[in-house]
């Protein structure tokens, strides 16, 4: 299958939230959903960083008027995600798409506003919690809307730790973002399998990576670590191997877009080692479809974000 930001079908008067939008895969989606008709809130974590990607692009974009909303989301930060959430369901009676795209990658040990250990509370518990405060909108609004996780093929190493979730005894950079990335993975399945369960059909949820894609994500790991060799190494193997962050994006914009998109599916590019080429569906890790594993990681997440999503209340709503 050969699928690009051509294919992606006309967005206008949809409302689609993409996390991290300012750089990266997440400006590429936003161009081409703003071009194709969208209106794009960009959930970022700089308002300042945001307002320029958007004027970037609507130097870019000259044969529409691109529809760009920027707002500040710290994915960091809990209190940051639901002010986010509860201004934007202020703003908007429909969202027809949440792109949880932002996150972070082999950074040195941190932790984020509420303790957790920053990359799986940034990549995990941060959108778990911003799907959880918009999904009664998604569900209520008219027609099929989607939750997009971005994961990234890491997630294949990735081992969910719930004697030491944090990271406070042993930390491995590596082994905690495949673990986020894992989560990532889980939860979007889990989220599926919850509202079929629920009798919920026109909400789907669906997981996607990039591949290897050029984006700054990589470089951030050495910068905190001040490491300026492995910052040029990384810098000339993203140069040789990498695809583009355009190329990067089409799996999230696929599985956003594309009319033969289920819920529960996983898409990633189709080309050398799944790493680069057109978007497919694929299949991720075994470890990734243990049901009881979501199941206690969900529970976990509830517990610790204290967002808690009520699937009957969602069910009744769209009956109602």
């Amino acid at each position: 299958m050969s699928w690009s930001a051509a294919d992606v079908p006309d967005q206008t008067g949809k409302n689609i939230v993409i996390t991290g939008a300012n750089s990266g895969l997440g400006y590429q989606a936003a161009g081409v959903l703003a071009k194709q008709g969208a209106t794009v809130v960009m959930a970022c974590r700089s308002v300042e960083r945001g307002e320029s990607a958007a004027d970037k692009l609507r130097e870019q974009i000259t044969d529409t008027d691109p529809d760009f909303d920027v707002r500040e989301c710290d994915l960091a930060s809990l209190d940051s995600v639901e002010a986010f959430a509860e201004d934007l369901r202020e703003g908007y009676d429909e969202l027809h798409a949440l792109c949880n795209n932002a996150g972070v990658m082999a950074i040195p040990r941190s932790e984020t506003a509420d303790g957790f250990e920053t990359q799986f509370g940034v990549n995990h518990h941060g959108h778990f919690a911003l799907t959880g405060h918009l999904l009664e909108t998604l569900v209520a609004t008219p027609g099929e809307t989607r939750v997009v996780t971005h994961s990234s093929g890491v997630h294949e190493n990735g081992e969910i730790d719930f004697d030491d979730l944090h990271h406070e005894e042993s930390y491995g950079k590596w082994e905690a973002y495949g673990q986020s990335k894992l989560a990532n993975v889980l939860f979007a399945y889990e989220l599926q399998r919850r509202l079929g369960e629920a009798g919920i059909e026109d909400t789907l949820s669906v997981a996607c990576h990039p591949g290897y894609a050029d984006t700054g994500l990589q470089a951030r790991g050495p910068e905190q670590e001040g490491s300026t060799l492995r910052l040029y190494a990384m810098k000339a193997a993203n140069a040789i191997f990498a695809q583009s962050a355009k190329q990067g994006a089409l799996p999230l914009l696929y599985a956003a877009t594309a009319e033969d998109i289920t819920g529960g599916e996983y898409v990633g590019p189709g080309g050398l080692m799944n790493m680069r080429g057109s978007p497919t569906k694929q299949q991720s890790s075994d470890s990734s479809y243990d049901e009881d594993l979501a199941d206690r990681l969900w529970v976990v997440s509830e517990d610790e974000t204290g967002v808690e999503y009520d699937f009957a209340a969602l069910a009744g709503s769209v009956t109602a």
